[in-house]
């Protein structure tokens, strides 16, 4: 079953979705040493989420279908407000740019938000770790994934540091900032239509 599960993990996490985008775009725009606690800040929000769903966290969307709606609207709100600060990250000429990268706790936080990353620890603890299965079951998940997810973000944050030197004028790095934003977008849009499974 282990490996089963760390294959799980590597196409869970490697594949594109809102984190991998976001961090390829702050490897592009700020390189992989000040994106660092970005990425370990999104594995930390792993192992809180899949910590809350494990206890008992996930039985809120079945006895209230509500709040799964109300999940997908303050993702897409959330995400929409993100996209919009990745398309605007690019300075114009001559001006300093004010834009940080996402801290630790802020990448952690922004799990909860993750349409993907609920769908992602939902199906994993039903797979790996469901309620008739021993603690193992569910201590091997919350081991498993931020150890499998670590190392898959960061080729993202590496691949964006190395088109860094490509975007040093304003002009690409503004057209790169608004690819990525629309493409934040757009990765939502398919997990959002298929729902939150439960």
């Amino acid at each position: 079953m282990l490996w089963l599960l760390i294959t799980y993990a590597v196409a869970s996490t490697i594949t594109p979705g809102p984190n991998n985008l976001m961090l390829f775009a702050s490897g592009a725009n700020f390189g992989l040493r000040r994106s660092v606690r970005h990425i370990f800040g999104i594995s930390l929000g792993h192992v809180i989420m899949i910590g809350g769903l494990g206890l008992g966290l996930a039985q809120i969307f079945a006895v209230m279908p509500a709040a799964h709606t109300v999940l997908k609207i303050c993702s897409a709100i959330y995400m929409t407000y993100l996209a919009y600060k990745i398309a605007t990250a690019a300075p114009p000429s001559g001006v300093a740019s004010t834009a940080k990268p996402m801290t630790l706790w802020q990448a952690a936080a922004f799990q909860w938000v993750n349409p993907k990353a609920w769908a992602m620890h939902l199906n994993a603890l039903t797979l790996f770790a469901p309620p008739e299965a021993d603690w193992l079951g569910f201590l091997t998940v919350i081991i498993v994934i931020p150890l499998i997810n670590t190392p898959c973000v960061t080729v993202w944050a590496v691949l964006g540091s190395k088109t860094k030197r490509w975007l040093n004028a304003p002009r690409r790095l503004r057209a790169f900032n608004m690819t990525m934003a629309l493409m934040l977008i757009a990765s939502i849009l398919p997990i959002l239509r298929a729902g939150v499974p439960v």
